[in-house]
């Protein structure tokens, strides 16, 4: 049979080796690389990839000394001591014919501890941290320090290392003027501020001789005021080229910059341009980065000539199958990234492990496993939300029988609000591989069916589980009963219609989700040009950093987005995701006014107090976002018949509808039963 993915599934010859395919998975920090016995879990978190049919891998990133660690008990490969753990992951990848790459990352300004250095002394706006300005011994120093961390890579059985010169990390902070303001050769010229980046590659491919990959990550798209210049990027990818790179990696975005570049919102393969424009002037193979989670996106960048390979980091973590699946042509089968951001990046950025919120078990393959029952049970569930989803398809996966009961017609629960958000397009692709997966692990689903304790104790079950979700908090309010007033759930489920002039009761996530869906006709998701231009990507790369003035947007409702709490509106969403809420809502007018008391409901609109005073919002509709309540009606019924029932999901803890602690906590009672 003809392959689906001719292109991505095609070997990739570098002259001294081959890469089996053109799949390569993206450095990303887990939290493992610190933990104790971090690396046996590592080897195993990366063979699993392997086994699925990675072609490459690549690290997170490990500091070549001290003062380059991410934090101050960071990962380090600067000494020979050190060697030892990391054989446990290159064994472990090589046993199943795919390559490793030890990402080289020194932090400069963005490490997070007090011995940071940086080409100049200037504070990055996520560290607290200022850096010491570093002198030219330490420079050269440094340079020495990539090349020992490339050498022992290699006495560690590592494939190659990447150079990480993007994301506005230490080698990025020389190249750009945004950050270097040096006066001597370090600084100045564009010749001047690239001989960092170009005397580490000289020095690392000295050290390692001429059959070891090495990629050189190019911040292709700073995406900063005082970033490169479309002309410097190229002159460096050169000069790169030159040095003895094996590929070019794509680099976009520094982690301070003010566009998304990888959540949801971001539309698939959104940067592939930039890189086919730099691959048109070298003859290195480059690497297409950010926002490709189907073997479709890839496939196509690669066929349309933007690429040699493309990266994926996220995909691999919801699915470590992902390529034996393509190659299986069961693509629809493949657990899809959903770029949420919320188990991943979120966790790594407040120094927790990374896991991911469609696949609990990525970095924890030697403790959430799922071997075969001991004994086979008979299984009621009531629910098919995230948490009844996830558990039913482990339990049946373990040889249980499983009875997944849902009242409504569809499987899904809250993401079939979610999957309707603009932006949100992704929670499509999770129903999809739900939907699938129960056929394929036998779950006997029941659509349509509302239970009871009667009808469970009927069933003669031998464990019932309740995921029956939750339902809106009431608002007690003086005119709560106003013909103005809605839940959010008639507004995303009966799709009742709206007014021009709306008041939002509550500022939390799905309060944010609702103003987003009233402002937004049109989801710029879907359209990457338009979604450029709101964002002020400049494709025509006039200006440093490719930034053009953004696009304002327009919306004909005009949103109050309002909440009791005095802090900061939307400061409970996701950390890495909420400043792009935030903007989106800001850049369409939306109102977010915190510290709200609630007067009452009049025909009117809305009287509020704020600060002392009174206002009257004149609105047409009141919708209430205020939050949930577990549904456990169920519950209680059971235990007067005598019948204990687990609880997971919404049912269990209603906060903010978490969907990744939902779906882990489905794993883990289908593991422990």
């Amino acid at each position: 049979m003809a392959s689906a993915y001719p292109h991505l599934l095609k070997p990739l010859d570098l002259g001294f080796t081959q890469i089996k395919n053109r799949v390569l998975m993206g450095s990303m920090h887990t939290g493992l690389e610190e933990e104790k016995n971090g690396f046996e879990k590592l080897a195993a978190f990366y063979e699993a990839r392997a086994k699925g049919g990675v072609g490459l891998i690549v690290t997170g990133g490990i500091s070549p000394n001290f003062r380059g660690r991410v934090q101050p008990f960071g990962s380090e490969l600067s000494r020979p001591w050190h060697v030892a753990k990391h054989r446990q992951i290159t064994a472990a990848v090589q046993r199943h014919g795919s390559k490793i790459c030890l990402q080289i990352l020194h932090t400069g300004r963005y490490a997070y501890h007090p011995f940071a250095v940086a080409p100049s002394k200037l504070k990055a706006p996520i560290s607290p941290f200022t850096p010491k300005a570093m002198s030219d011994r330490q420079i050269r120093k440094t340079i020495k320090h990539f090349a020992r961390c490339a050498r022992l890579a290699q006495k560690a059985g590592y494939d190659g290392v990447e150079v990480m010169g993007s994301e506005g990390y230490l080698i990025n902070q020389f190249l750009c003027p945004r950050t270097n303001k040096r006066t001597d050769k370090w600084g100045g010229s564009f010749a001047n501020r690239s001989r960092f980046a170009l005397a580490i590659m000289k020095a690392v491919r000295e050290a390692v001789g001429p059959d070891f990959i090495i990629i050189y990550r190019l911040s292709m798209l700073d995406l900063v005021p005082g970033g490169h210049e479309y002309d410097e990027v190229i002159e460096l990818a050169k000069a790169i080229e030159a040095e003895g790179a094996t590929l070019i990696n794509s680099g976009i975005g520094w982690h301070e910059a003010r566009v998304p570049t990888i959540v949801t919102s971001v539309p698939r393969g959104a940067f592939s341009w930039i890189t086919a424009r730099v691959r048109e002037q070298v003859s290195i193979p480059v690497v297409a980065v950010n926002r490709i989670n189907t073997p479709e996106i890839g496939e196509e960048i690669l066929a349309k000539g933007e690429a040699d390979m493309v990266s994926m980091a996220r995909p691999l973590l919801a699915d470590a199958n992902f390529v034996a699946k393509a190659e299986a042509q069961q693509s629809d089968r493949i657990n899809t990234c959903i770029a949420c951001n919320q188990a991943c990046l979120d966790h790594v950025f407040e120094n927790k492990r990374a896991s991911c919120l469609v696949n609990p078990q990525a970095c924890y393959e030697t403790e959430l496993m799922m071997p075969p029952a001991t004994q086979k049970k008979r299984i009621a569930v009531v629910g098919a939300g995230p948490a009844g989803l996830a558990f039913s398809c482990y339990a049946a996966e373990r040889g249980h029988e499983v009875h997944l009961f849902e009242s409504n017609n569809e499987i899904g629960g809250q993401f079939n609000y979610a999957k309707q958000i603009p932006g949100k397009e992704e929670f499509h692709e999770t129903l999809r591989y739900f939907g699938n997966r129960l056929m394929d692990t036998g779950v006997n689903l029941h659509l349509g069916s509302s239970q009871s304790a009667e009808s469970l104790l009927a069933g003669r079950f031998d464990d019932v589980v309740l995921a029956t979700g939750v339902v809106p908090r009431a608002v007690s309010l003086e005119g709560i009963e106003s013909d103005k007033v809605m839940s959010y759930v008639e507004v995303l489920r009966d799709h009742k219609p709206v007014g021009k002039k709306v008041a939002l009761i509550g500022a939390g996530g799905i309060g944010f989700d609702v103003a987003e869906y009233l402002t937004t006709s049109v989801s710029p998701t879907l359209n990457p040009d338009e979604w450029s231009a709101i964002w002020g990507v400049d494709k025509t790369y006039q200006e440093r950093g490719a930034l053009s003035q953004p696009q304002p947007e327009s919306s004909d409702r005009e949103v109050w987005l309002l909440q009791r709490k005095t802090s900061k509106v939307g400061k409970g969403l996701g950390k890495t995701s909420g400043w792009v809420h935030r903007a989106t809502l800001k850049k369409k007018g939306v109102h977010m006014i915190p510290g709200v008391t609630y007067q009452r409901i009049t025909d009117e609109g809305l009287w509020i107090e704020v600060d002392g005073e009174q206002q009257l919002l004149e609105v047409d509709n009141i919708i209430t976002c205020a939050g949930q309540l577990p549904l456990r009606d169920l519950q209680h019924d059971l235990e007067v018949a005598g019948q204990s029932a687990h609880l997971i999901g919404g049912a269990d803890v209603a906060a903010e509808l978490d969907a990744k602690r939902a779906i882990r906590q489905g794993a883990e009672l289908a593991a422990a039963l």
